[in-house]
């Protein structure tokens, strides 16, 4: 018997269909000196992507002194270490979302957060949240794919 090619993609559609790859590996990363007890992993790594969970500006629980600008580099440095223990680098950085608690300080935001990608710099969405965690001013969370 012969598959006409209508049959054999017909065929071919269908063992697609029915074949399941199989789930990429799931695991927490939480790097030394992260925040503990909370109900969340700061980041996950799934085959090769790593969502790293919202990182406020804290240094050692609290947050950085000194407004926007601090608090941007203390968040921005938590995704580092996060991406780094999960054997990626801020290169890998695909996209990121970032919650300002007042958008009149995307300026200052701005002058830190491009020090901390090269180019192409990731895309990125900015929002003005109504109120962050613990009076922050500043809330980024990100996505890296390792290629």
């Amino acid at each position: 018997m012969r598959l006409t090619a209508v049959g054999a993609a017909l065929l071919a559609a269908y063992t697609f269909v029915g074949a399941r790859a199989p789930a990429p590996q799931r695991r927490a990363i939480n790097p030394p000196g992260s925040v503990e007890g909370l109900p969340f992993s700061n980041g996950i790594l799934a085959g090769n992507t790593l969502f790293v969970a919202g990182q406020e500006g804290l240094v050692d629980g609290k947050l950085a002194t000194g407004g926007i600008g601090p608090e941007t580099r203390a968040a921005l440095e938590n995704i580092q270490r996060i991406v780094k223990a999960a054997g990626l680098d801020m290169k890998d950085v695909a996209s990121v979302t970032v919650f300002l608690a007042d958008v009149h300080e995307f300026p200052d935001m701005n002058k830190v957060y491009q020090t901390y990608f090269p180019d192409p710099k990731p895309a990125r969405a900015t929002v003005q949240a109504a109120a962050l965690v613990g009076g922050a001013r500043i809330e980024i969370s990100a996505i890296a794919v390792k290629e």
